[in-house]
């Protein structure tokens, strides 16, 4: 009896340290926009202002790190929805050449709420890290209004389960809700 015990003990160790999350997803609500990020970590936040083209803006950075990857999320106020698209194809080139990525390749990107606009994209690149080890990457970039975003996952290898889950996670509020949520 004490053999088959041991033995359904063991055999169950490995689907218990399973359940030992590696991502621990959770709803992250940004400050001053209507966008809820799924984010597998508690991200750490920081503000800087940066120049998209001609503007500066304050940006507000999140990310965190949580299973080999990277996981970040920016975003400003253009303070003008005309100038959205040009800032978020800017910021685009500024990404892949910051990261020396070679061979992007670029799908349309669109969630419920946002900015039609032809620079709002996911892409998908591999480059460089500021100490020259090589890193892959994913991420999108959209607007809604004045409001410019980019979220991004980033690893030696991106698993495309956990970024098609992280980008399927942003959410864009209705209005209403951001407003009576900013009220609270």
């Amino acid at each position: 009896m004490r053999y088959f015990l041991l033995v359904a003990l063991l055999s169950s160790f490995p689907l218990l340290h399973g359940c030992s999350p590696t991502f621990n997803w959770r709803d992250v609500r940004t400050d001053q926009t209507p966008l809820i990020a799924l984010f597998p970590c508690k991200p750490d936040q920081g503000v800087r202002v940066v120049s998209l083209g001609a503007t500066d803006v304050t940006m507000t950075m999140l990310g965190c790190d949580a299973g080999d990857a990277t996981f970040t999320l920016a975003y400003a106020d253009m303070k003008n929805a005309a100038n959205t698209g040009a800032a978020l194809g800017l910021w685009k080139l500024a990404t892949l050449g910051n990261m020396r990525a070679r061979s992007p390749s670029e799908l349309p990107f669109l969630i419920k709420g946002a900015s039609v606009l032809p620079q709002s994209v996911q892409v998908e690149a591999r480059g460089v890290r500021p100490d020259g080890t090589a890193v892959a990457v994913q991420a999108v970039w959209f607007a809604a209004g004045s409001l410019v975003f980019q979220a991004a996952v980033y690893a030696d290898t991106v698993s495309p389960a956990v970024a098609d889950t992280y980008f399927a996670g942003l959410r864009l509020q209705r209005s209403e809700e951001h407003t009576s949520e900013l009220q609270s």
